[in-house]
This record gives structure tokens, sequence and C-alpha cells, in this order.
């Protein structure tokens, strides 16, 4: 980034060629279209060019093209027109008072699991169901459960604390869970 910030433009062309293919991806995983991957990654990196002098080094480079890219990618999914809004308490767990779920939680699929990711409709079902998320809770889970990225670097890459990048990761998961459940005819609560 030194180099760059200084002008060398092969430099450029080296984090350029270096880390093209994971800010594609995870831009992909974002907004679930090729095209606008294509679009946000140009995006990305003109400002990786053109804001270089801003990158003081705090955090790691990767750090911060994660950032960059979950910026733009979350722009245009909320500049996106909703289709129907989904709500997620509808898929979310039940509770009676005492704490006792309302019925019986989600059914144990551990045995036919292999079987049910290797179908063309579930992996479309999940594209779908992801896509329904709030675009924030989409992000948290697009750089956990997809990118691998810790807690913590997650939090730095999207601006939120340790605690509420879990607990949408936790809400998000319990919505796909549900949802889930429901596609299989099972309660989601």
């Amino acid at each position: 980034m030194q180099r760059v910030k200084a002008g060398d433009h092969a430099a450029f062309e080296t984090l350029f060629h270096r880390h093209a293919s994971r800010v594609y991806r995870q831009a992909a995983a974002l907004l679930g279209n090729e095209p606008e991957a294509e679009e946000v990654m140009q995006e990305v990196f003109l400002t990786v060019y053109t804001k270089a002098g801003t990158f003081r080094g705090a955090a790691a480079f990767s750090t911060w093209l994660y950032r960059l890219t979950a910026n733009a990618a979350l722009t245009r999914l909320r500049q996106r027109k909703r289709r129907r809004e989904i709500s997620l308490e509808d898929y979310l767990p039940q509770f009676q008072e005492n704490g006792h779920h309302l019925v019986q939680p989600v059914a144990d699929w551990s045995d036919s699991l292999d079987d049910y990711l290797n179908s063309r409709e579930v992996r479309q079902f999940l594209r779908e169901a992801l896509e329904s998320l709030p675009p924030m809770d989409k992000a948290v889970v697009v750089l956990s459960d997809i990118e691998g990225l810790p807690n913590q670097e997650i939090g730095a890459v999207l601006g939120l604390t340790l605690p509420a990048v879990k607990a949408r990761l936790h809400r998000a998961r319990l919505y796909l869970r549900g949802r889930l459940a429901v596609h299989f005819g099972h309660s989601p609560t």
C-alpha cells in the first residue's frame, strides 16, 4: 500500500490481481448477482486507488478491503426495492412465559444433511432465504459462514460491536433454520 500511495501503478496492479477474486466472491455472495458483483469489484478498486492516501494501516489491508466491499454491496442492497417484506419473527422460535418452546424445536436433519445440501432445489432455496434477510444481517452471515471471518473482524468491517455481530449472526441463523424447517415440512418454532 505504501507504493500505491506513492503512485506506483505496478503495485496497484499487484494488489488488484492478489485480491480481486476475494472482493468479487464477497460481493457476489452479498448481492447474489454476478454483474453487480463485478461492478462492486470495480468500484472497490477504484476507491482503493483514489483513496490510498486515507489508508492509515491501523487495521490490516484485507480488513479495509472487506469494509470497502461490504459498504459498496450494502449500499446496493439498500437501494434495491424489496419485493415482499418477510417478518423474521415468523421463523424464529416462540416461547412460553416459563421459557419453554411453544412447539418442539426444529427436527434433526443430520442423517440426511448431505442429501439436502446436494439438492439444487435446496441450494436455490437457501440463496433465496439469505436474500430475504435484512442487508446487514445478510452481510454478517456471508462474512462469517461463507467467508470464514472471525466475529471481531466482521465487527471491524461492518462497524458493529462484537455483541452486535454475535446477536445478528444468531438471529439470522435462527431465521434461516426456521425457513428451512418450514421448507421441509416442520414447524419453525
